[in-house]
């Protein structure tokens, strides 16, 4: 596909830009177990917005902006929240991530024995006292799984990814989290918002992350891929406290006649030109871009 040059000024000389963008919010953090005997439900991914092969949940593939040159535009990476570090503290919400327009909703915190979960660009998993699992954005990601109290599991749902809804955490099975997105607006294909795998009792088998970044039970999930933390075990051979979700990242892809000025504030990187583009990956910050 030829780069968009953007609109041409009466000189002949373009003053737009088209950006393709990635923009993923933090991660939800997993519920936390402590003492209890009960898994904690998974974190859910960040939401996960893009340009580029896929968008997260049921959306459509969104559109590229055209921006003018010279012109400050607004970038935030969100943060991933903390998983909970005990009995019956929930995960806490992860942080939104912003580019210009586009803002990617945090992921909802997986639940722990007393709570639901929350709500978010993914939804956080529920803990195995059956409680509600949180719902996802329609165009950003998916609901958490449900718990389950059985005679021998007491196994949560795991966080809900951008690709998938979060595992049932049953009798016979364990909440792993779900999937994330491929996405290939770097130049080659990497998952992104993987949710975290649901708590467990009584067996060494942990519930396993999302692919994109997602933790298992109770690990953390990856930085800059917006995975969710794992939610805590009630076994002496798994984490009891859940992971913290990771963080996100936005990534974006314009035509490699132009620069990018990252400004304070922010961490990132500008790549060299390649196939008619160059990205800028943003992994942390507030602050500012603009192209010349």
């Amino acid at each position: 596909m030829t780069p968009m040059l953007g609109i041409m000024a009466s000189g002949g000389y373009p003053r737009t830009i088209t950006v393709d963008y990635l923009v993923v919010a933090g991660a939800g953090g997993g519920g936390g177990t402590g003492t209890s005997n009960r898994g904690a439900g998974g974190g859910g991914a960040g939401g996960l917005r893009s340009t580029v092969t896929a968008t997260g949940g049921t959306g459509s593939l969104e559109t590229a902006l055209v921006l003018s040159l010279n012109t400050n535009y607004s970038v935030t990476v969100g943060s991933g929240g903390a998983g909970g570090a005990g009995v019956s503290q929930t995960g806490t919400q992860g942080n939104n991530s912003i580019f210009s327009t586009i803002t990617s909703t945090g992921g909802g915190y997986g639940s722990a024995n007393d709570s639901n979960a929350g709500n978010g660009g993914s939804g956080g998993g529920a803990a195995a006292l059956s409680r509600t699992p949180g719902t996802g954005q329609s165009n950003q990601g998916f609901a958490g799984g449900t718990g389950l109290d059985g005679t021998t599991t007491f196994s949560a749902g795991g966080g809900g990814g951008a690709g998938a809804v979060g595992a049932d955490g049953t009798t016979v099975t364990k909440g792993d989290g779900g999937v994330g997105r491929a996405i290939s607006i770097t130049g080659s294909s990497e998952n992104y918002g993987g949710g975290g795998g649901g708590g467990v009792y009584n067996t060494n088998t942990a519930a396993l992350g999302g692919t994109g970044g997602g933790g298992g039970s109770g690990s953390s999930g990856t930085a800059n891929k917006g995975g969710g933390g794992g939610g805590g075990s009630g076994t002496s051979t798994l984490s009891n406290a859940g992971g913290n979700g990771g963080s996100g990242v936005v990534i974006l892809r314009y035509v490699d006649t132009k620069t990018i000025t990252i400004g304070a504030g922010l961490t990132g990187t500008e790549s060299a030109a390649s196939g008619g583009y160059k990205r800028a990956t943003i992994t942390a910050g507030t602050g500012n871009v603009s192209w010349a």
